[in-house]
């Protein structure tokens, strides 16, 4: 397993299409694997009005509302530029999360909010947060994070949201969103530096060049180690989420170099490149019969009959009826050895 790509969702229950909690042994779910980096405990260390969280090597304010009303997304970044020329803290290097960094802080084993239980931020918000990240398929949208239930959607600059301020360059595990220009309220794009955006920053791990390694029906991705089916789509149709996790163990049943799995949210978003839609995927990826949206085998706990997708299309995070015929599957595996088959094959 990698070091760095994705953290574990912090899932540990199983749940049916009806939202019954059932027992994760054989059910396929996010609840049974668990995959990804694993938290420390505890996770958590507050120092002073500062929380470092001892996962990613981040530091976040205590106070989750410190501005305490919300505000437009030009508001928020000029907020936090000055919370650095009054070196708020002690520190001058405080910025507006961007969409990882954000995400990073969700345990998708609890809501309202979708934060570990026993955290120690005070006046969290039950609603939609800032990130520095544009939604390039519209550049005068910034995506935003629920902090009710975990969605991640994008919403017009001039509208009026909360901010949370974080610092620090982590500890490396986060991989950069892929976010490289920079644009206005309007949608325009300007010159980065000064600006205080995602694309100013770029922080993150790098991504390895090449990304993607192909290897037979599989394609390794060396940024998380993750191999993905070729196809991105193994059924042909969308399905109801019980049949995407029954499609999957059937696939297993064939021995089609598995053992395949649903992924997990936190491993369907890391595909995605911030900079790009439509799909939103790196550029030159050599997946084929890519689709719109995807089940993921996490289960939302705001509402157990629902289940967490990838809109890559766009980019963004949302939640689907588990017995609608809405997504489609596209398995995933670890790579047990490192692939060295020729990357433009």
């Amino acid at each position: 397993m990698s070091e760095q790509g994705f953290f574990q969702t912090g899932q540990i229950t199983c749940h049916d299409p009806a939202g019954k909690q059932i027992p994760c042994a054989g059910s396929g779910q996010d609840g049974e694997f668990g995959k990804g980096i694993p938290w420390p405990e505890p996770r958590f260390h507050q120092k002073g009005e500062m929380v470092s969280d001892l996962l990613t090597g981040l530091d976040w304010t205590k106070d989750a509302n410190p501005a305490e009303f919300p505000l437009t997304w030009t508001e928020a970044l000029q907020w936090v530029a000055e919370m650095n020329r009054e070196r708020a803290f002690g520190f001058e290097d405080w910025r507006l999360p961007n969409r990882r960094e954000l995400r990073s802080l969700l345990d998708h084993q609890t809501r309202k909010p979708i934060l570990s239980i026993g955290h120690p931020f005070q006046n969290v918000f039950q609603g939609w947060y800032w990130t520095s990240t544009t939604a390039v398929i519209q550049p005068s949208f910034a995506w935003y994070v629920h902090l009710e239930g975990g969605r991640m959607f994008y919403g017009g600059k001039n509208q009026a949201y909360l901010l949370w301020p974080v610092r620090g360059k982590g500890s490396g595990l986060i991989p950069a969103t892929g976010q490289k220009r920079c644009f206005d309220s309007n949608g325009n794009e300007i010159p980065c530096q000064g600006t205080g955006q995602d694309g100013e920053f770029r922080f993150g791990a790098s991504w390895p060049e090449p990304r993607f390694i192909l290897s037979d029906e599989c394609v390794l991705d060396r940024l998380t180690d993750l191999c993905w089916l070729k196809k991105a789509d193994l059924t042909g149709k969308a399905l109801p989420w019980d049949q995407a996790l029954r499609a999957v163990e059937e696939l297993n049943r064939r021995g089609e170099g598995g053992p395949w799995r649903l992924p997990n949210i936190n491993e369907l978003e890391s595909l995605v490149d911030a900079d790009r839609y439509g799909p939103a995927l790196p550029s030159h990826h050599p997946f084929l019969e890519v689709r719109e949206e995807y089940w993921s085998s996490t289960t939302s706990i705001f509402e157990p009959d629902w289940a967490y997708a990838l809109y890559l299309q766009k980019g963004a995070v949302g939640v689907g009826q588990k017995k609608g015929p809405y997504f489609y599957v596209w398995p995933v595996r670890d790579a047990d050895t490192p692939l060295v088959q020729d990357p433009f094959r």
